[in-house]
């Protein structure tokens, strides 16, 4: 319990030496202390699992993302350890709230950038279901795209294929007709289209030359017909219209699986909006109250420190501080006085080897000289 307890105490970034002597302030790090391991400990989770989607698809993934939560969370727990640690309780009320006024906009973002993954999570069977509909949607578009490109390129063609088609139907009902008409007029049946007359006659020749000719024409608009689809088709292939279908359901799930961390974080902002724009009030209050729980979490560490009285730790740490501040003070003075001591030594040594050389080199200069 007690290593527990000293583990809390340093995450809370108090002096460990200093609470010793103050019992009355044990349980109140410890509390500041687990707050602040924990929000790191939520933001490993959280950086981590970001990672992991932006690495999907890797074998190392997994690793990826366990190294990179393990340096998020620390670097969250070391900010938040000096956020709370550098918080002065000798001002008054309205200077400490300035003074943490800038460590809780701090606060307030790291708390939105731990919450965010942690959504995407929570919400994760939503996500998918809209990375579904929204890949869906977006291959419906690609081939609507695709079909437009096509008709517009090949308009020509495409016209002079549906003339053909219809020239061929008029000709399917003409020579129908024909033919009925020629076996009326072979087997004598009075119509206002035949003469009446039994047995295969001029009538009968008239008619069958006509259907010969409409059969004829026939023949060529079919040839024509399937050589205008044959080429039709082929564009289609060169231009992709025949390659591109619907994802099934597998395919769907596989992509929803590996959507990158962009693709999910817009599904998740979607999730808030109905499909015809307004508003969903439901969603949009979870993903707020889960937003906010987070910001409160973080920002808790700062708002106990900031509320709770001053104690004897604070007037203790304020106390040592004092005498740090003093003893730093002191000793400037200790190393001044060193160093112009030293400095006065220096000058004086070398004032007195400035001397002798200069004597020395009088005398030289005394035997050297000649009176003549």
């Amino acid at each position: 319990m007690k290593k527990v307890t000293r583990f809390f105490w340093f995450c809370s970034g108090a002096h460990i030496g200093t609470l010793k002597k103050y019992p009355i302030e044990h349980n109140k790090y410890v509390g500041i202390g687990a707050t602040i391991f924990f929000t790191a400990l939520f933001a490993a989770l959280s950086g981590g699992y970001a990672m992991y989607f932006v690495f999907a698809g890797n074998p190392l993934a997994v690793v990826f993302a366990i190294i990179f939560g393990l340096i998020w969370g620390t670097a969250i727990f070391n900010m938040d350890r000096y956020i709370v640690s550098s918080i002065d309780k000798q001002g008054t009320t309205n200077q400490q709230i300035m003074q943490a006024s800038p460590r809780i906009l701090l606060a307030i973002m790291i708390g939105i950038v731990i919450s965010r993954p942690l959504e995407l999570k929570i919400f994760d069977k939503e996500i998918r279901q809209k990375l579904k509909t929204a890949y869906l949607k977006g291959q419906h578009r690609k081939i609507d795209t695709l079909q437009k490109t096509y008709t517009e390129k090949y308009a020509m063609e495409l016209g002079k294929n549906n003339d053909l088609k219809k020239e061929k139907d008029s000709l399917e009902t003409d020579i129908n007709r024909s033919r009925y008409q020629l076996n009326q007029e072979v087997f004598g049946d009075k119509s206002n289209q035949t003469s009446g007359i039994v047995g295969y006659g001029t009538y009968a020749k008239q008619k069958q030359a006509i259907l010969q000719e409409k059969e004829d024409r026939l023949k060529t608009v079919t040839d024509n017909q399937a050589k205008m689809d044959q080429y039709l088709s082929s564009r289609k292939n060169y231009e992709g219209v025949n390659d591109i279908r619907l994802f099934n359901d597998h395919q769907l799930d596989s992509l929803s699986n590996v959507a990158g961390f962009s693709d999910r974080n817009w599904a998740l902002g979607q999730l808030s909006y109905n499909e015809n724009g307004t508003r969903d009030l439901d969603t949009y209050l979870a993903e707020s109250f889960i937003s906010f729980l987070f910001i409160l979490f973080e920002c808790l560490p700062v708002f106990v420190k900031l509320m709770s009285p001053k104690g004897p730790y604070d007037v203790a740490v304020s106390k040592l501080y004092d005498a740090d501040i003093h003893y730093a003070e002191r000793d400037k003075e200790r190393n001044i006085q060193v160093t112009d001591s030293v400095y006065d030594h220096h000058l004086g040594e070398e004032i007195e080897k400035q001397k002798k050389i200069i004597s020395a080199q009088s005398d030289y200069d005394l035997e050297r000289h000649r009176y003549d």
